[in-house]
């Protein structure tokens, strides 16, 4: 089992700053990949941004250029540092977390995961 606790949401004007952290505990040993989606109110859940257990690393296209995502192995955390943010960027963002492991010899077996949410509100 993973769990995974985010923080550094918050209230933040138009062209402001922020960054979101994930703290995963538990079986980290199995996470592949881990990512940030983030869903505003009416709207479906999107990926904002994901990167592998080898450092890949891929983006939405509305948030390229602005957004990077990074990981801290030793504190078994992933960041997302937003800049440039506008009214748009508003949503519930939850961090997410994928695990391989292996129910038995050559038995492959995918779960996700995901975390309570923080949301980030962009306004005057």
């Amino acid at each position: 089992q993973v769990q995974l606790v985010e923080s550094g949401g918050g209230l933040v004007q138009p062209g402001g700053s922020l960054r979101l952290s994930c703290a995963a505990s538990g079986s980290i040993f199995s996470i592949n990949a881990m990512g940030w989606y983030r869903q505003a109110p009416g709207k479906e859940r999107e990926l904002v941004a994901v990167i592998t257990s080898g450092g890949s690393t891929n983006y939405a296209d509305s948030v390229k250029g602005r957004f990077t995502i990074s990981r801290d192995n030793a504190k078994n955390t992933v960041y997302l540092q937003m800049n440039s943010l506008n009214p748009e960027d508003t949503a519930v963002y939850y961090c997410h977390a994928e695990t391989l492991w292996y129910s038995s010899p050559s038995r492959p077996e995918v779960d996700d995961y995901w975390g309570q949410g923080t949301p980030v509100t962009v306004s005057s």
